[in-house]
């Protein structure tokens, strides 16, 4: 397999959420692609939170693009020079007031859609969270926070009150590394 060349890039638009990019590239074989557009967006992190009584923290908002209200972890993006871990603690407190006295453990990284888009997802899994202050939400967030037993949230994702792909993923993934560890 041999990597596409990028004969020339330009910007179609700029903004704080994200960059559309115009590509020309050739392929292996010789062909040209006029217009490859790339969308250039900031990597994000989320988490699976668990409390010490083994329930998850979920949060619910308005999607825009989706046109309805979504069950889902928290989630948000790395603000200045934050690590991964350091946003996915603060994303974590600011959207539902809870923490934890343990380092979140990174269960897997992925690019959200190779094919079209340059970021990746860092998920992570936080154990034994506690509540410890109010929800700190930016002015254009509106989240409510939801507490179910982990064992639910196999029936949430079957019965479709889970849609977004990244919650399902994290999931799956907390509770496979939960069976290795012996903690589930």
């Amino acid at each position: 397999m041999v990597a596409w060349k990028t004969l020339s890039s330009s910007y179609v638009f700029k903004s704080p959420f994200g960059n559309l990019r115009r590509d020309i590239c050739e392929l292996p074989d010789g062909q040209v692609i006029e217009d490859y557009y790339v969308n250039e967006y900031t990597d994000w992190v989320n988490a699976i939170v668990l409390t010490k009584e083994h329930e998850i923290i979920l949060v619910s908002q308005y999607r825009y693009a989706g046109q309805n209200i979504f069950l889902e972890i928290p989630a948000g993006k790395p603000e200045g020079h934050e690590s991964y871990q350091e946003a996915i603690l603060r994303e974590v407190q600011e959207e539902t007031g809870y923490t934890t006295d343990q380092e979140p453990i990174l269960l897997g990284q992925f690019y959200v859609n190779p094919a079209t888009q340059t970021n990746k997802v860092y998920t992570y899994l936080i154990l034994d969270a506690f509540h410890i202050s109010d929800q700190q939400l930016d002015p254009t967030e509106f989240v409510d926070v939801h507490m179910f037993d982990f064992k639910e949230m196999h029936s949430l994702i079957a019965n479709g009150d889970i849609q977004q792909l990244f919650t399902a993923n994290a999931y799956y993934m907390a509770l496979a590394f939960l069976k290795e560890k012996g903690i589930q």
